[in-house]
């Protein structure tokens, strides 16, 4: 498919102890590669980041000139050779951030094991990110290859086996090969990890610490992603050495390039009859990613929109194949489909080419991912808009993300020729538990019921020992008090 290329950094250590003590030479060093950081986080342009020639040309014809916040932080420390946490809102060039150093440093090759190894979420993940390095490259001799579950894992062992520098992949599939032994990781030297907390919520733990456990204990560790979560950080605690966190926004943040509002509707029915008054607009809602909580609530949108706009519509969740998904995004991403009905999945890392709304047709289970969610428009200095849809037992949800925001997002009033249904989805209807009285239910029952409850209304007295000795003297007796009561009776 595609490849990068890396380098092999031989980092010196900033910090030496020798007897317990500091080594003065080495703290100068570690002043000097401070100041050198601050330097870096001054650049106005990518002309001033110190990469080859062929990288520069493939970054001036992708039209890219100033760099983002958390590119200019994470060049110095990738290239450094150290452990890296970057945090920073979705959206913001994560993805440039950690490939530009890399790929400075990476040196053409022949050998066949890996030597980049970067693990992402999903798919779609895979595909674009091998696409993206496939651009960064195309002046370079690095070569590039993507696995992801759902295909033949045959295929993929075959491609392994033919050799690449840069090899992208979910770390279940991953995992997979690296049983088989068709991958092989002793030549890794850098481990990128991008999207790490969507990993972790997909349930990808176990096969990131085995991956981990298997890799050679020299490597630089990347991590990128756009919450810290606790999971986040222990893994952090678990494999990282001494990382450099580089922070650029909180996770919370809205982007100033997208304008929200937000609009109260009582139900499913009415949501979809506010979605398609608002999709009739064309040239408006040209390009539309619209959000829901799960993938029943997608298929059962899709269905409701597809008389209307069927042909103008695609969907993607994890129960689509392969194929499907694959041909959703890019029919949605090249504009032949201008609707694209999408669960949380597609929140983290997918980056559309100028996506003018986002509409939230449920409210996130987590405020953090409605953050996501709109980072999908108002990329790259575009403005874009997101919309909100929410019901009254919504509301507190809709609160919870505005504290996290410190941002209040308009409610606007409803269309007044908005048809307003009072039909309900199962989901939204009150659920009557219909009581039954006590005779129907006994005569449900059948005899062996009965005869078990009849039983069970019975005073368990104890063993026939004490029964007896109860009777006879009036009072239970011990079977300590045998023998003296034995002879009483003689007597």
């Amino acid at each position: 498919m595609i490849i990068r290329k890396h380098k092999n950094a031989n980092v010196e250590k900033i910090i030496a102890h020798k007897n317990g003590k500091t080594n003065l030479s080495h703290r100068i060093k570690q002043i000097c590669f401070t100041f050198a950081a601050n330097l870096m986080y001054s650049m106005s342009t990518f002309n001033d980041f110190d990469i080859n020639k062929q990288l520069r040309m493939a970054i001036d014809e992708l039209a890219f000139t100033q760099p983002t916040a958390i590119q200019e932080k994470a060049f110095p420390v990738v290239r450094s050779g150290r452990d890296i946490v970057g945090i920073a809102p979705t959206g913001t060039g994560k993805t440039l951030a950690y490939m530009l150093p890399i790929l400075a440093d990476l040196k053409f090759s022949k050998q066949v094991n890996p030597r980049i190894l970067i693990m992402v979420p999903t798919r779609e993940l895979v595909l674009q990110l091998v696409e993206n390095i496939e651009a960064y490259t195309q002046y370079m001799s690095i070569r590039t290859l993507g696995i992801f579950g759902g295909v033949n894992i045959n295929n993929q062992m075959m491609e392994v086996a033919q050799g690449c520098d840069i090899l992208v992949a979910t770390p279940g599939r991953l995992y997979d090969l690296v049983i088989n032994r068709a991958v092989q990781f002793v030549s890794i030297k850098k481990l990128v990890v991008d999207e790490v907390d969507v990993m972790l919520d997909l349930g990808f733990r176990f096969q990131l610490q085995n991956i981990f456990d298997l890799l050679p204990e020299k490597r630089q560790n990347i991590m990128f992603s756009a919450t810290m979560t606790e999971e986040v950080e222990e893994l952090i605690n678990d494999f990282f050495v001494m990382p450099e966190n580089v922070s650029v926004a909180i996770s919370g943040e809205p982007l100033k390039s997208i304008e929200q509002c937000s609009y109260n509707v009582p139900n499913f029915k009415t949501k979809v009859n506010l979605l398609t008054d608002l999709l009739i607009d064309k040239q408006t809602y040209s390009k539309v990613l619209v959000f829901t909580s799960n993938k029943k609530q997608a298929d059962r949108l899709f269905e409701s929109l597809e008389m209307i706009y069927g042909s103008q519509m695609c969907i993607i969740h994890g129960n689509k194949s392969q194929n499907y998904r694959i041909r959703s995004v890019q029919e949605f991403d090249s504009g032949e489909k201008r609707i694209l009905i999408a669960t949380d999945v597609m929140a983290r890392g997918i980056d559309f080419d100028k996506i003018t709304h986002v509409i939230n047709f449920d409210v996130p289970a987590y405020p953090e991912n409605y953050i996501h969610r709109i980072g999908r428009t108002g990329r790259a200095d575009h403005e874009g808009k997101s919309v909100l849809f929410f019901t009254d037992k919504e509301k507190e949800a809709k609160q919870e993300i505005e504290a996290l925001m410190q941002f209040e997002v308009p409610v606007l009033e409803l269309p007044e020729d908005l048809d307003i249904s009072n039909e309900l989805v199962p989901e939204e209807r009150t659920r009557v538990k219909q009581s039954k009285n006590r005779k129907e239910v006994i005569e449900e029952r059948g005899a062996s019921f009965h005869e078990k409850k009849e039983k069970n209304k019975k005073t368990n007295l104890g063993g026939s020992y004490k029964r007896k000795l109860a009777e006879k003297y009036k009072k239970p007796k011990s079977r300590g008090d045998k023998n003296i009561n034995r002879k009483k009776k003689r007597r």
